[in-house]
């Protein structure tokens, strides 16, 4: 069996869409890219970061999470990590030399630099680790069979929730 009882699921699922709803360095840079550069900007944007999700839910899986959870001092790297690299974006957007004419049109952004850029700071992103390392763990059942089944299965159903609410 790869699922909790529904019950359990239910309650998986809660726990997820508590931690969507609630905009944090992935959701700011979503909106950010598509006011910027508008809605086909801000799906790539938000695909990248889905694609970073995907980075989380393989660490869970294969229990590094549960070797950053015992290290405060790799935590807190992946932190401060992440909090450097969305200043740096913030810095290298008000430093560059960007100007736009009159019109009010922006120049085209690469959307592969997008989708990129939304795969760090998901794979970066304190909020998500947090929630792979202290909230994740607690919805697998050894009495389920494989934990690294269960954790692709969750980690699946984390990903279409995330997709939904993040697009």
């Amino acid at each position: 069996m790869l699922f909790p009882d529904p019950g359990t699921l239910a309650v998986f699922a809660a726990a997820a869409i508590a931690l969507l709803v609630i905009p944090g360095p992935a959701v700011l840079y979503i909106v950010a890219q598509s006011i910027e550069h508008g809605r086909g900007a801000g799906l790539v944007s938000m695909l990248g970061v889905q694609v970073g999700g995907l980075v989380h839910v393989f660490a869970a899986a294969l229990g590094l999470s549960a070797l950053l959870l015992q290290s405060a001092t790799a935590f807190n790297i992946v932190k401060f990590a992440g909090a450097a690299y969305l200043i740096f974006l913030g810095l290298r957007k008000l430093l560059s030399r960007e100007r736009f004419e009159t019109t009010g049109e922006r120049p085209p952004r690469r959307l592969n630099r997008l989708f990129a850029q939304g795969i760090v700071v998901n794979v970066l992103n304190p909020k998500t680790a947090l929630f792979f390392l202290a909230i994740f763990p607690q919805f697998i059942d050894p009495d389920l069979g494989s934990y690294v089944v269960q954790s692709l299965a969750l980690g699946a159903v984390f990903l279409v929730l995330a997709t939904i609410f993040n697009g």
